[in-house]
């Protein structure tokens, strides 16, 4: 079994965070994963409110042996109850969902448990578990509703966040120079990589536009 301590030390050295349905642009799940792993991704969170939670098992132990390759993590959306049984290495949670504590009770106490920011005081609060999403910091349609914050919040994290962040929300290859100038080093996408023609070379872009993460 991977301890807890294992999965943040990889965590703390991921820069690189890939989010994505079950059918990822529209393709077949390994179709993408497989070749965005290869050119980067550190970790895979499998997010679909559509899917059953037997899809989401079976989808989650084909990413599982991707990621395993890889050397990436793997990480539920909204699902702590099925972690243990996907084999995944956490699970993470909206400020509408449950409370973290919750999460990881569920989730195991192995479990890595991340956590959605959009404001200064949430990233400030966030104490409770092991890495936050900083977004949506531009408009993206994956979060419909939700205001954009800016590269300013990315800034405050940068200086603030308790955790490792992933700045999150409309981030791509045109725009991820901006995200490094305002202090991350860390970054999460969906279409950047989910709608490229080309996943791996996205991912290799993406992550050649990346510090590397400082030893704290």
């Amino acid at each position: 079994m991977t301890s807890l301590s294992d999965r943040r030390a990889r965590l703390q050295d991921a820069r690189l965070y890939l989010v994505c349905d079950l059918q990822p642009g529209g393709r077949a799940l390994a179709d993408v994963l497989a070749p965005a792993l290869a050119g980067g991704v550190d970790v895979v969170q499998l997010r679909d409110k559509q899917a059953s939670a037997q899809e989401l098992i079976a989808a989650a132990r084909v990413a599982r042996g991707l990621c395993d390759e890889a050397g990436a993590l793997l990480i539920l959306n909204d699902r702590p109850d099925l972690v243990q049984d996907a084999g995944a290495d956490g699970c993470h949670v909206g400020q509408d969902d449950m409370e973290p504590a919750a999460a990881r009770a569920l989730a195991g106490a192995d479990a890595l448990v991340g956590q959605s920011t959009h404001f200064p005081d949430e990233v400030d609060g966030a104490t409770a578990v092991d890495y936050i999403g900083v977004g949506p910091v531009y408009a993206t349609p994956t979060k419909p509703g939700r205001h954009p914050v800016g590269v300013e919040l990315v800034r405050f994290a940068a200086f603030h966040a308790p955790v490792p962040f992933f700045a999150i929300g409309g981030i791509d290859t045109a725009n991820v120079g901006e995200i490094v100038a305002a202090g991350a080093d860390r970054i999460a996408v969906v279409r950047a990589i989910t709608q490229a023609a080309d996943p791996r070379g996205a991912a290799a872009q993406l992550r050649a536009a990346l510090p590397a993460v400082a030893t704290p």
